[in-house]
């Protein structure tokens, strides 16, 4: 049985496939590919897109989706192996999802990070209790990593450059927020941008803003085989140049992780990090770059409206692309 917890786990050829599948539905929307199937999407987290383009995925595809929230409408869950639970939750997860493998075909899992020690959450707990117990295939709908939206994103690079991405400039931006956030989309864009051969810069304001090393292994590993190559770079003007794609994002700085109060004033001195006009007009072809983001965006904080607003913004066709990939990834996870 195959999970899809991350893209690392599956092959190129794999993934490929499923992107082409995934352009398929773009063109035909409607099939009988879950005819008789249903899915159980669980929300620890809120959700507009995953939500939204599951269930309608799956309804689609001649489908059912079933959504669920623990602790507000479905029993909180417990994890830890071997505790005495006589806390706050009421079910351990080797019952909640050998349950619901009985109900369903497919699991879905959002999780995100507690914030307080990097040390257990980069262990993705509760995503890998549910891959643990279940005995249906479960699909990641974004713990600390959002490989979901690293399909939708390769699929609308494709649309756009074509399959072969080999040699095209992409630039993984940190931008300021105020607040420290989720490293998994930033994990994710490292993950497929090196997986497809691109040429990656990571700009970030300095060191401390580095991802972590199991991340930045996976790019190492990623680049020997593909023939990519990754640069780290701290200087927005050399990053931004000649950029064919600029991906922006803000994470927060693993060494202050669960740790506000500290990285606030660190955090406060890089506002400038906004992805402007300015710094578009530096990337290929006088300005002609691509800029996306995997949405939601503050807008005017982390990019400007008229860098959402331009005509070389792909972030609303990358989150249609969720559409489009969701199925193609329950449908290839059903055919076994």
């Amino acid at each position: 049985m195959k999970h899809f917890l991350n893209t690392q786990d599956w092959s190129r050829a794999e993934l490929d496939a499923v992107l082409d599948e995934a352009a398929a539905f773009k063109a035909s929307r409607f099939g009988q590919q879950m005819t008789g199937r249903s899915i159980a999407l669980v929300f620890f987290n809120p959700s507009l897109r995953t939500r939204t383009s599951f269930e309608i995925g799956a309804w689609q595809m001649g489908g059912h989706a079933v959504v669920l929230a623990p602790g507000k409408d479905a029993w909180p869950i417990e994890f830890e192996v071997g505790t005495v639970m006589d806390g706050d939750t009421e079910e351990h997860i080797a019952e909640v999802a050998r349950v619901l493998s009985r109900y369903v075909d497919l699991i879905g899992v959002r999780a995100f990070p507690k914030f307080v020690d990097w040390t257990l959450d980069r262990e993705d707990t509760v995503l890998r209790g549910f891959a643990r117990h279940a005995t249906v295939p479960v699909i990641n709908l974004e713990t600390i990593t959002h490989p979901c939206q690293e399909l939708a994103h390769a699929l609308t690079l494709r649309e756009r450059f074509g399959a072969d991405l080999r040699g095209r400039k992409y630039v993984l931006t940190w931008t300021y927020h105020p607040k420290a956030l989720n490293t998994a989309v930033a994990n994710s864009a490292l993950t497929i941008a090196t997986r497809l051969g691109m040429d990656v810069t990571l700009l970030c304001p300095n060191p401390q803003y580095l991802l972590d090393e199991r991340y930045m292994g996976w790019a190492q590993q990623n680049i020997a085989e593909s023939g990519g190559s990754l640069t780290v770079s701290h200087d927005i003007e050399a990053a931004y140049r000649d950029a064919d794609v600029v991906y922006a994002k803000s994470w927060g700085a693993l060494p202050f992780f669960g740790n506000w109060t500290a990285e606030q004033p660190v955090r406060e001195r890089y506002r400038h990090f906004i992805v402007d006009e300015a710094k578009m007009a530096l990337t290929r072809d006088g300005g002609q770059g691509l800029f996306s983001h995997c949405l939601p965006l503050r807008r005017n904080v982390k990019a400007t409206d008229g860098v959402m607003d331009s005509p070389n913004c792909i972030a609303i066709d990358e989150a249609e692309n969720r559409l489009h990939v969701q199925k193609a990834v329950m449908a290839r996870l059903l055919r076994g």
